[in-house]
């Protein structure tokens, strides 16, 4: 007794296309799984280049030549943005890349734009009067190797800062300012400059150096 196999119908050419964009988008979808389940652990517990490679592609997150990264979280306004000459009246919170906090500002912190880390001052200068800010510093603009407390910040580690940019004044204004303010307290009776107490002196308390 012979068998006669029964063959298979022949497939349109149109179904056998929607065959292979089927097994074409199944494969780019398993990429992108991949690609993308991998991202997270990447951002937490890669190294400092993987994770800022990885941050840089996060939405409105801007890279500077020096590789310091900004977010702008909120708008400013003025568009006006501090220079290296003048000083910053902030509000900040500086963290580690799992969150550890390793300072904090309690109310409206004067500083000097030049007179902080590279990546710090880079940061300040992107930022507009009242904007409030997101910076990432690399460690070749941080601390680097030179940490000035591994124990609460590890040599090598990327310094994350939220920052809001309250005001800024030329830094010459500034001690325009606090020598007008010097020679009122004089005025007015507060001491002599140098005396214990009084303007430029030691604090109350504590003898100038040679009694």
């Amino acid at each position: 007794m012979s068998v006669t196999a029964v063959p298979i119908p022949p497939t349109k050419r149109s179904t056998l296309t929607w065959i292979w964009v089927g097994v074409v988008a199944a494969l780019l979808a398993a990429l992108a799984l991949a690609y993308f389940g991998t991202r997270g652990p990447v951002a937490t517990s890669g190294t400092e280049a993987q994770f800022l490679a990885y941050n840089a592609g996060q939405s409105g997150v801007t890279t500077t030549g020096s590789g310091v990264q900004v977010l702008q979280i909120e708008a400013g306004e003025g568009g006006e943005k501090p220079t290296t000459e003048d000083v910053v009246l902030i509000n900040y919170s500086g963290s580690l890349r799992d969150g550890t906090v390793f300072d904090a500002s309690q109310q409206p912190t004067p500083m000097p734009v030049s007179g902080v880390v590279p990546g710090f001052s880079e940061g300040l200068q992107a930022m507009e009067k009242g904007g409030k800010y997101r910076i990432w510093i690399p460690a070749e603009q941080g601390y680097g190797d030179a940490s000035p407390d591994p124990a609460r910040i590890p040599n090598g580690s990327t310094l994350i800062f939220d920052v809001e940019l309250v005001d800024f004044i030329p830094a010459a204004v500034l001690q325009q300012q606090m020598q007008m303010q010097q020679m009122q307290q004089m005025m007015q009776g507060g001491g002599a400059p140098g005396a214990p107490g009084g303007p430029g002196g030691p604090p109350p308390g504590v003898a100038p150096q040679g009694e």
